[in-house]
């Protein structure tokens, strides 16, 4: 049996920007994808804190530190300031769940990492692809 499972998560980032006339997608400073573990294009669901919004698209690198650049229809269901949990996830194995720790990212009031809270749950190589190579 394989369960689906938080695989990563970048909690209560602030939107940088967005952009109705983009088709699609979330732009996302390229170090908030590797501290998350996100991969290009990879599908995420997306919670707005602020107005009780959900909804998915994918990712896409952005160009800039800390960008949170929501793109396309999704652009009206934000703002700039807006704070968001942005979730990937991924189905394992039972036994691989039960080892299975994803990676949460905190963020500062400037979208930054916090080393601690980034580092907290380390992938686990075995059942983590980002981290398999």
């Amino acid at each position: 049996m394989r369960v689906t499972l938080l695989r990563g998560k970048l909690h209560r980032v602030a939107v940088t920007g967005a952009d109705l006339h983009y088709e699609g997608s979330i732009a996302i400073g390229p170090e908030l994808i590797e501290a998350a573990g996100f991969l290009h294009h990879e599908k995420v669901d997306i919670y707005n804190v602020t107005n009780g919004e959900r909804f998915s698209t994918y990712v896409i690198p952005g160009t800039n530190r800390g960008e949170i650049l929501v793109n396309g229809a999704a652009a009206r269901l934000v703002q700039p300031g807006d704070q968001l949990i942005i979730c990937a996830f991924g189905e394992l194995e039972m036994e691989e769940a039960k080892r299975h720790q994803p990676r949460v990212v905190l963020v500062d009031e400037e979208n930054r990492p916090l080393a601690a809270a980034a580092t907290a749950a380390e992938p686990d190589a075995e059942t983590d692809p980002v981290s398999a190579g």
